[in-house]
């Protein structure tokens, strides 16, 4: 059914609030750009009323933490057909493009800006130009959202390709106008529904094979030895980071690769997803806080007063784990910077294969 959302005063006598209309979307548009963590807190915008080469006008293109592009196109007045075909069409230039060509549209949407110098303040990372669009999804942006519209969003990501639909609406309260924002699907479940090989060439999908993966970034912000005698694994620093995690579930097993070494343990989720605040390590003396024991790096202690970027939990039983110098880093093997993902891919049922082999696990 179609999106509606409703604000109520809190007082004595709730009183709806009153929908109201912008100007135009040419001026929501506007006030993304100014502020575009209305979109979302995990994209950083980096072109806006690209040309295409076959004659079209993308809206606005954001990049994510792992470098996938966001293509994002504002309905207007268009019906549905015309503007998912649209978007689907533009999409079908941006996958080609290349790190040169996206750093062009950056320095045209930015004067003087450098996209990995600003990819690095405003993620905390560097930009790895080999992930740079390895994948990308499509958003787009309506004030309203009718069955049309959901019928076909939905149907496309049921086969593999991530559209998602972010609907707008107003409301009056005094003389202000209010905004609230509502996805038709859970962003999550969009980001981690494609997982490819390559950008180039036939995209292979297969049934998933019940195996996760997960991404478990050591470094200063967390640590894979502690991860490993404690028993976890975890990630923050913003919800695209953190919100993978709420895709798995006690008994699932996940394979686990830290960047820049290998596959490092596999283990099975014994919890649910847990903030630094709540977590609980299981010591000799019994339980303790997460955040009394864990002194290996900072897992952002600095954040745990923001509910979106703290660092979160989920406990692992390991079955296999080691340390970073021995892990297991063949070519040919699955990877991903998504904390959690369920691949679909040739390639993560061959590497779920060559692991168990090369750690004797059935």
């Amino acid at each position: 059914m179609p999106i509606r959302n409703a604000i109520w005063t809190v007082s004595d006598k709730p009183q709806p609030l009153a929908e109201g209309r912008l100007i135009s979307e040419r001026f929501l548009e506007d006030m993304i750009v100014a502020a575009p963590r209305i979109l979302s807190d995990e994209w950083m915008l980096i072109g806006r009323q690209e040309r295409t080469g076959n004659g079209g006008v993308i809206d606005l293109l954001a990049i994510a933490p792992d470098g996938a592009l966001v293509l994002i196109e504002l309905k207007r007045d268009r019906t549905p057909r015309e503007v998912v075909a649209q978007a689907i069409d533009y999409a079908c230039w941006v996958e080609g493009l290349e790190a040169e060509e996206i750093a062009a549209i950056y320095a045209r949407f930015r004067p003087g800006g450098n996209l990995a110098t600003d990819f690095q303040a405003y993620f905390g990372q560097p930009l790895d130009e080999d992930q740079l669009n390895q994948d990308h999804e499509i958003v787009i942006v309506a004030t309203q959202l009718d069955d049309s519209s959901e019928r076909i969003v939905e149907y496309l990501n049921q086969r593999g390709i991530p559209i998602n639909v972010l609907c707008f609406q107003i409301f009056v309260h005094g003389e202000q106008q209010l905004l609230s924002r509502a996805w038709l699907l859970d962003p999550v479940e969009t980001q981690v529904s494609v997982v490819t090989q390559s950008k180039r060439g036939t995209r292979e999908r297969e049934p998933w094979n019940g195996e996760f993966y997960a991404c478990f970034g050591h470094g200063s912000a967390r640590s894979w030895d502690e991860g490993r005698r404690n028993g976890f694994i975890c990630a923050g620093g913003g919800s695209w980071y953190s919100n993978t995690l709420n895709l798995l579930s006690i008994g699932d097993r996940v394979w686990v690769k830290a960047p820049g070494y290998g596959f490092v343990g596999v283990g099975e989720v014994t919890g649910p997803r847990e903030p630094i605040t709540k977590f609980k390590i299981t010591a000799d003396a019994g339980e303790r806080p997460a955040l009394d024991v864990l002194k290996g790096a900072t897992y952002h202690r600095e954040l745990t007063d923001d509910e979106d970027r703290q660092e979160y939990f989920v406990p692992i039983r390991w079955l296999h784990a080691v340390p970073l110098d021995q892990a297991i880093n063949d070519i040919g093997l699955f990877g991903n910077q998504n904390t959690v993902c369920k691949p679909t891919t040739p390639k993560w049922r061959s590497t779920v294969e060559r692991l168990k082999e090369r750690w004797n696990l059935a």
